[in-house]
């Protein structure tokens, strides 16, 4: 069973989904070194629980995320050592290998202020759904660092494309709703009213669909990035026949014949 007695976010499951959320809506739920850790630590617990299928992490108060608190993370850095740097920059990318890796599709539902390591979380998602009020922003360069920051040099540009990533990370600016919504960033943008049942409507879809051969398509879009055409073909062909072996796709079958719909339960 997937824990949620956590202290540093907000979580509940329920029907198969996971439900998330920063817990600072008075501070725009920024991050601080806890909550990353805490995030990084249960996404990875994620992908051993058989009771959770799909998650939404959603916005809290009106907004997503405000990224690294000012106070609580970025004074302290100035104050440390490249060691300690680096230990903390390892950790939160950490954060997305496990969002990436956890083997459940992820909802990012986004509403309001969604910039720095908040938008990198939306980014790490497999599906965005937002608000039109929803301003993201990739602003590590207008703090004084790169914009390669999370991965986001290597999954933004998969995204929206390499031009327009190069300059929402070179400028820091905020990527409208509309922009989004065009260049493939946001799958759908729906009335802030109806973000969080447009999210769960999709969670439960989802999860109602066999969950098995969910994760191994989150695993093949992962995988694939660095693969050749050839060597994603092969690996394609090794997942399909595992999937083949699980028994909802015998019930898949069995439904069809039917003229039923499948009653899919992840094995």
């Amino acid at each position: 069973m997937m824990r949620t007695d956590v202290t540093h976010f907000r979580c509940d499951i329920r029907d198969g989904i996971a439900f998330v959320s920063l817990d600072r809506p008075d501070r725009k739920n920024p991050l601080t070194f806890d909550s990353y850790a805490e995030l990084r630590d249960w996404f990875r617990d994620l992908a051993y629980a058989d009771d959770v299928h799909a998650v939404v992490f959603g916005s809290n108060g009106g907004n997503f995320s405000s990224g690294g608190d000012v106070h609580d993370i970025i004074g302290p850095l100035t104050k440390m050592s490249m060691k300690e740097l680096l230990a903390f920059t390892r950790m939160t990318g950490d954060l997305v290998k496990a969002i990436v890796n956890c083997g459940k599709p992820v909802i990012a539902a986004i509403d309001g202020v969604c910039v720095g390591a908040g938008a990198i979380i939306a980014m790490a998602s497999d599906l965005r759904i937002a608000t039109p009020q929803a301003k993201c922003a990739f602003l590590f360069t207008r703090v004084g660092l790169a914009g390669c920051d999370m991965g986001a040099c290597a999954i933004l540009p998969r995204i929206i494309g390499q031009g327009r990533a190069a300059e929402l990370l070179y400028t820091g600016r905020s990527m409208s709703a509309d922009e989004g919504s065009a260049w493939g960033f946001y799958n759908s943008v729906v009335p802030a009213e109806e973000l969080d049942q447009a999210a769960e409507n999709l969670a439960s879809r989802i999860a109602s669909g066999p969950n098995f051969g969910h994760m191994m398509t989150k695993t093949m879009l992962a995988q694939e990035w660095s693969m050749s055409i050839e060597q994603a073909i092969e690996a394609e062909a090794q997942a399909q026949a595992i999937c083949m072996q699980t028994a909802d796709f015998e019930r898949a079958y069995r439904a069809f014949v039917a003229k039923s719909k499948p009653e899919f339960e992840g094995n």
